[in-house]
């Protein structure tokens, strides 16, 4: 099996131990993606077939498992990947990049200013008006250096992408 898609049309994927950077991409891009750094194949085969999710790998003998869905990646460099899984699932971000958290891959929610005042540097604050924040573990995102950094280095492997 080569990929799952939902209902919905939407993809949720589960990486394995080496994809850690990717997963985090995925997220960014709005992806349901979970990672662990360390989890045994078959609890991420389990995770993957309860979840309906397609399981993201580079390791053959993982790709060879015919029980879930795996896809099995060819290239090695980061910008690499992020086009092959977007040539290969339609993937593509949108508008609205950074709607899940890319530690715990929760979906954000947008915050008001004040009500995160306390919780930003006083700069973030005086700068920037749209916040939002991780249900989950609380962590609080904005469109700062890091966020463009993400979305310019995104648009570059997927530009490539549009050109192929």
């Amino acid at each position: 099996m080569m990929g799952s898609t939902l209902q919905d049309g939407t993809h949720r994927f589960i990486a394995d131990c080496h994809l850690g950077r990717l997963a985090k991409y995925l997220r960014f891009m709005g992806y349901d993606t979970l990672f662990f750094p360390t989890i045994p194949d078959t609890e991420m085969i389990k995770i993957a077939r309860d979840e309906e999710r397609t399981v993201l790998t580079r390791d053959t003998a993982l790709a060879r498992r015919k029980n879930v869905p795996v896809y099995l990646l060819e290239a090695l460099g980061l910008h690499d990947q992020l086009r092959e899984l977007a040539v290969h699932f339609g993937l593509n971000p949108g508008d609205d990049a950074h709607r899940r958290c890319l530690i715990c891959n929760a979906p954000l929610v947008r915050v008001c200013a004040v009500a995160i005042r306390n919780a930003v540097p006083e700069q973030v604050y005086a700068t920037f008006d749209t916040f939002r924040q991780c249900p989950e573990c609380g962590r609080i995102y904005w469109h700062g250096d890091h966020y463009r950094k993400m979305l310019r280095f995104l648009k570059t492997a997927l530009e490539q992408t549009a050109r192929s």
